[in-house]
């Protein structure tokens, strides 16, 4: 006859333990290869060098606002009138807003639309959305579906390099963040607001 030994299920525990672990070490370390770095809560990516003499002054103007908005790294309530929400449509409605080109929510008529869904529709409606395929240019933005890292999602393009866009964004692990993204790859992209 066989006694187990008291340490014996002390031991199952731990191992079971360890396994979970490291299970919970591998996913968290695949999730943080593939999600794009705007994301990452550690993400430092420095405002790009933009000459906005080659820009229209709408254009430029976009541009000197969202370089002041990156440094100033205000709370997302500051776009949003004070609501505390996802505020990546918020941001991209005050950048609007401040430069001369308001944008009008289609429920409300507040130059404040809180959501990426109205936003796109806001661009449908005025004969100012881009299905993918379109070229973006500064101050364009770009609208993301659900299949994002975070579901919906919104940010503003600074700087074009062929397919290769740098884009601002507000909400982006709470902050306002630069990312640079291929056009032609991200199948999250559903299309673009032109600026103008």
């Amino acid at each position: 006859m066989s006694i187990d030994s008291p340490t014996r299920p002390r031991r199952r525990i731990g191992r079971w333990i360890a396994g979970i672990l490291a299970v919970v070490v591998v996913v968290a370390g695949a999730v943080l290869w593939i999600a794009p770095s705007r994301y990452l809560p550690w993400d430092t990516t420095a405002f790009p060098d933009v000459d906005t003499a080659q820009l229209t002054p709408t254009q430029a103007q976009v541009v000197d606002l969202l370089r002041s908005e990156h440094e100033q790294q205000r709370p997302g309530t500051f776009y949003s009138e004070g609501v505390d929400e996802a505020w990546c449509a918020n941001f991209v409605s005050w950048i609007m807003r401040e430069a001369g080109q308001p944008l009008s929510n289609p429920n409300s008529g507040s130059w404040r639309i809180p959501g990426v869904y109205t936003l796109t529709e806001y661009y449908q409606d005025h004969g100012r959305f881009e299905p993918t395929g379109y070229a973006p240019t500064v101050g364009d933005v770009v609208l993301y579906d659900n299949s994002s890292w975070i579901g919906q999602h919104t940010n503003i393009v600074v700087a074009v390099d062929g397919d290769t866009v740098t884009t601002v964004g507000g909400n982006e692990s709470g902050k306002i963040r630069v990312h640079t993204v291929d056009v032609r790859s991200d199948s999250a992209i559903v299309g673009f607001g032109r600026l103008a």
